[in-house]
């Protein structure tokens, strides 16, 4: 059985949609910054020197921390996606796929590990705390160009975030959402489209069960 190691609304929150999706049975595991039990103590960094999440217990092999641990979101995403075909998690067609494949690797390389790195993370890019207001100032700024990009994409009449099935990118494209609302912006007001799509996602019952099992109140845009 699977187990998913994650914190409240984190990026972790897509792959535990994907798992209820499924329909699986797995376990859950918090592993919080806001609590005792999180992503820095030595019992975690022995199982995930990364200290981060998610990470996925249950899978073969190893790249580095414990046997049978894959880490990284989009990797985590792709492999629940392709184990369970029957799910349709994940396009058939090549062409589709990869462009499935694209949403993820730019949401987590650029928006999350540059942009949001820059205005939560911003000691992680200099030890000179005089810079962290300018590098959260340009996390800002590059967040602000990427979420226009997002509803550029989107505003194009397609159904989900992969035009004709949803997909592994949409519930990762929730978790941007989520995380704007979390900053201040007043998201359905900038991004009409990207509210519709995340509405549609929003009333998924999977995406319902996760939100509720990790305690995330969400105000939900208009459909």
């Amino acid at each position: 059985m699977h187990r998913l190691y994650y914190s409240p609304g984190a990026c972790s929150l897509a792959p535990h949609i994907v798992l209820e999706e499924i329909g699986i049975p797995y376990a859950l595991e918090l592993r919080s910054a806001r609590n005792a039990e999180g992503t820095s103590t030595p019992e975690y960094l022995a199982l995930n020197p990364k200290g981060r999440v998610p990470a996925l217990a249950g899978m073969p092999g190893s790249a580095g921390g414990a046997t049978g641990l894959l880490t990284e979101a989009p990797a985590i995403l792709f492999f629940l996606a392709r184990s369970h075909p029957e799910a349709r998690l994940l396009p058939g067609d090549p062409a589709a796929e990869a462009r499935c494949l694209e949403w993820m690797n730019w949401l987590s390389g650029t928006v999350h590990g540059q942009s949001f790195g820059q205005i939560w993370r911003a000691h992680r890019f200099t030890a000179d705390p005089v810079q962290h207001a300018a590098i959260i100032a340009k996390g800002e700024e590059n967040l602000g160009g990427q979420y226009a990009h997002i509803e550029a994409l989107l505003a194009d009449g397609r159904d989900w975030a992969v035009p004709g099935q949803y997909s592994i990118a949409d519930p990762f494209l929730l978790v941007f959402w989520l995380w704007g609302q979390r900053i201040g912006i007043e998201m359905a007001g900038h991004y009409p489209a990207w509210a519709r799509l995340s509405a549609r996602i929003l009333a998924r019952p999977a995406v319902q069960r996760a939100l509720e099992q990790e305690r995330v109140s969400v105000a939900a845009p208009p459909a």
